[in-house]
């Protein structure tokens, strides 16, 4: 009994999350030398990426283990995260380095004056709510005007938590456009 809070805050947190990256920076150029920048600082000595493998699925990770993620919206040239996007999903540097796995093209874009790295034309960013090396919480979250989803080395899709039709085994971290609650603590893969 005393879990069942979990999912009304989860709903609340998705909810603040959602309407916080869902509004609209028309680009206002004082607010990007400040937000883009501090995305940036945390690796600012260059990003290794390399394949990690979470919950028998292998991912594209950043040095630290975090989970790389792809925007649905965004074009091999452009990364169509706003301002407000960008504080929830915080560019990865560019440019990248191959480590260990890594077989596809990395490249580099500019993003409000940032360099951000590329893996096989797709832009790549981190997500805030994943907290710890394994998580995936924004596999498959429909947040900032499209779907986010997990890099593989592929660059396929992994299945979201609420594309599986059973219920996972704990409840935190998932998230995703059909209002499912389900998911692991590491978030986003649906078994």
């Amino acid at each position: 009994m005393g879990g069942k809070w979990w999912a009304p805050a989860g709903f609340a947190a998705a909810a603040l999350v959602l309407a916080a990256c869902g509004s609209s920076s028309s680009g206002s150029t004082g607010s990007a030398s400040s937000s883009a920048p501090s995305a940036a600082s945390s690796a600012a000595s260059g990003t290794t990426l390399k394949i990690t493998t979470f919950n028998g699925k292998k991912v594209l990770t950043n040095a630290q283990g975090m989970a790389v993620y792809w925007f649905a919206p965004d074009t091999s040239a452009k990364s169509n995260c706003n301002q407000t996007c960008l504080k929830y999903w915080p560019i990865v540097p560019g440019p990248a380095t191959a480590g260990t796995g890594v077989t596809g093209t990395l490249g580099v874009i500019t993003t409000n004056g940032v360099k951000q790295a590329t893996y096989d034309g797709h832009p790549l960013y981190t997500y805030v709510a994943d907290t710890s090396p394994g998580q995936v919480k924004g596999n498959g979250l429909n947040a900032s005007g499209g779907l986010w989803w997990v890099m593989t080395p592929s660059g396929a899709k992994v299945a979201a938590a609420a594309s599986s039709s059973s219920g996972s085994s704990s409840s935190s971290g998932g998230s995703s456009s059909a209002g499912s609650s389900s998911g692991g603590s590491s978030g986003g893969y649906g078994y």
